[in-house]
């Protein structure tokens, strides 16, 4: 394989890490609006589920942090892509921030989820 063989499959590895991490938050999500559905349409007390879904939901914590880990990683890559001179590449979309954090114009692109 030449360089731009291996880091597209480098990349492509990336890009499928971070979609697969934003599909286990939308499963997850699904998972506790379910539960709380179930809970709901079979007039069970909120005490009989409470366990349950305080797990599921800190999964969806443990997931959001390891999509902050895959961002940073995705950063540093892009450094030491650039450190190493070998330009710019993108996979995936094309609409990437330039800077960690930083969107099109400066705008930042990162939120955070909160517990409701």
């Amino acid at each position: 394989m030449d360089r731009d063989q291996v880091i597209a499959s480098v990349a492509g590895d990336l890009y499928a890490t971070e979609m697969a991490l934003d599909a286990a938050i939308t499963q997850a999500t699904t998972l506790v609006q379910s539960m709380i559905g179930a809970r709901a349409a079979l007039s069970i007390s909120a005490v009989a589920g409470a366990g349950s879904q305080a797990k599921a939901m800190e999964t969806i914590a443990a997931l959001g942090a390891a999509r902050e880990a895959i961002i940073a990683c995705h950063a540093e890559l892009q450094k030491d892509h650039r450190k190493m001179g070998w330009g710019t590449y993108a996979l995936g979309p094309v609409d990437k921030p330039d800077d960690w954090g930083q969107g099109t114009g400066g705008v930042t692109n990162q939120a955070h989820l909160r517990v409701a």
